[in-house]
């Protein structure tokens, strides 16, 4: 019999969920006034991105130096609890620093601070993540990792939203809008922020509902750390080298264009690549002399690290890229304006599916379970259709989409509550919808025509939109095959995956450049591969040869 699930506990670990897709969704509103106060290029304004997610990445490979220094991990000694606390704080100072160089007006400086906030964030999410597991039953614990992910998603929904109405006085705004954006009220803004960092960390710190889950007195064997501190320390050094190099070729004027993007593109394909290289030759080497790796001798979590840096890659990627795609002539045509309740909808469907996964982090019967499976997507739907509605966003031929939530739903109950079965599902719609979406539009319209539609268009946005729906669950999925079985290196195999957040850093701008060089919709083979590898991923975790174990 598992272990009876701390609800109330529960309850007040979503908060900070919820907190972080609210800051995170911000950026969506930042980047275009970065790109208008600092006059950046569009190439330049994906630094913000970039920043906030490589410190993701930075942040897990320092948490893994403080454990091989002090031959303790530093979650395990803090607590859970007290883990989260220190991230918000540091997030807060963070937060301090944007206020200090917006005030100053340095972009670099602003940076800075943009990338001290991910720090905090990063030790947070390595925290709280093994921390919803452990609220409960293991066996379940991709629920409640779920549920936190559809309280994460309701905060991604609505920070946009409200972030816009204490800026622009609108729950809606236009890139117009921009350059009339007084600089006192963005400051003010980041106040707020950081003042609420504070709050939810007080919150946490005297909150009597959570228990620590300290484990101080626990000692690394910092032996069985060094070859795996030796190899991400290099793999730090290549990725950045290869981005520094992208984004210093940005700043030459007069070479040639044709020439510079082709060089960018390979530097970015080979940091992508490097990634991969740096882990399998973990996994080669652990297999043969298992010592000195610590978590990194485990195969589940060299392949979920890899499945982690994908997934996040190719979900931020396809939100990026969305508007692009719907405004191409060859696609909706549509003007900018327009798009935006388009990618709405994209970041609102990671909510849809999380909602329906949450309902299994609750010990209902199957009869509500099943039910609720089926209506909470829908209500989800609702809720986003709702916000944008009332801000004159109007869908085109919107009822299109309750055939790809209906196959939503019945992806969960084929998935039988199965992380790897589900994720090769879910993995594999993914792949249809992208190709799909990457075919011209008017081969479609003798389909749409049959339907009842008037243009093939509605069938290729909504297909493409459709992958929020499917990548919705991935992350408790992966999440759950990584750590199983890691024992006492759960957390800093915890620490390993929130580390490969770097693919929201690197995969988009990849995508984005063969975009510029090419095509948008020939640029969408990106998200194919990337789901491709993570139905392979999927489908080879629970094959006993790698030493994985999932529960069947």
């Amino acid at each position: 019999m598992g272990n009876k699930t701390n609800y109330s506990a529960l309850l007040t670990l979503c908060a900070v969920f919820f907190f972080w897709g609210f800051i995170a969704a911000g950026n969506s509103i930042f980047i275009p006034f970065c790109k208008h106060f600092f006059e950046l290029n569009q190439f330049q304004s994906q630094l913000v991105d970039f920043a906030f997610y490589l410190a993701y990445f930075v942040g897990a490979v320092i948490l893994y130096y403080i454990t091989y220094k002090i031959s303790q991990d530093p979650i395990k000694k803090w607590g859970y609890r007290m883990s989260i606390v220190y991230g918000l704080s540091l997030s807060a100072f963070g937060a301090a620093l944007m206020i200090l160089f917006l005030w100053l007006e340095t972009f670099p400086g602003m940076l800075l601070g943009l990338f001290v906030v991910g720090l905090g964030f990063s030790i947070q999410q390595t925290a709280a993540n093994p921390f919803m597991i452990a609220l409960g039953d293991e066996k379940t614990g991709s629920n409640r990792v779920s549920l936190g992910g559809g309280i994460n998603s309701i905060g991604g929904t609505l920070g946009p939203l409200l972030i816009a109405l204490a800026l622009f006085g609108s729950a809606s705004f236009s890139e117009d809008e921009i350059p009339d954006l007084d600089l006192s009220k963005v400051i003010l803004l980041y106040v707020f922020v950081g003042l609420l960092f504070l709050s939810v960390a007080a919150l946490f710190f005297f909150s009597k509902k959570l228990p620590n889950h300290e484990m101080d007195g626990q000692k690394e064997n910092t032996g069985e750390m060094k070859k795996g501190l030796t190899l991400l320390v290099s793999m730090t050094i290549v990725i950045l080298g290869l981005v520094g190099i992208v984004f210093f070729l940005d700043s030459i004027t007069d070479m040639n264009q044709e020439k510079k993007e082709k060089i960018q593109l390979i530097c970015l394909i080979s940091s992508v690549l490097s990634v991969f290289i740096f882990l399998f030759t973990a996994l080669s080497r652990s297999k043969k002399r298992p010592e000195g790796w610590g978590a990194l001798a485990y195969p589940q979590l060299i392949w979920g690290m890899l499945a982690i840096f994908v997934y996040v890659g190719v979900e931020v990627a396809v939100g990026s890229n969305l508007s692009d795609l719907i405004s191409n002539p060859g696609v909706a045509g549509l003007n900018t304006a327009e798009t935006a309740k388009y990618v709405s909808l994209y970041w609102g469907s990671l909510m849809m599916g999380r909602w329906a996964s949450a309902v299994y982090a609750f010990n209902l019967s199957k009869v509500t379970t099943n039910i609720l499976t089926i209506v909470m997507p829908f209500l989800g739907f609702g809720f986003v259709y709702y916000f944008n509605s009332r801000n004159g966003g109007q869908y085109m031929d919107y009822d299109i989409y309750f055939f790809f939530i209906g196959i939503l739903v019945a992806g969960f109950f084929m998935g039988k509550n199965k992380p790897a079965l589900t994720l090769i599902i879910f993995g594999a719609l993914s792949i249809i919808c992208l190709i799909t979406g990457i075919l011209p539009s008017t081969s479609l319209d003798p389909l749409a025509l049959s339907l009842g539609f008037e243009k093939g268009a509605v069938i290729t946005v909504y297909s493409v939109i459709a992958t929020g729906l499917f990548c919705s669950i991935m992350w408790p999925c992966i999440f759950s095959l990584s750590l199983s079985g890691l024992g006492k290196y759960t957390s800093q195999g915890s620490a390993f995956l929130i580390m490969m957040i770097l693919g929201g850093a690197i995969i988009p701008p990849l995508q984005g450049k063969i975009a510029d060089i090419y095509d948008i919709q020939l640029s969408y083979f990106v998200g194919i591969v990337c789901f491709l590898f993570l139905v392979v991923y999927a489908f080879l975790s629970g094959r006993e040869k790698n030493n994985i174990q999932i529960e069947r």
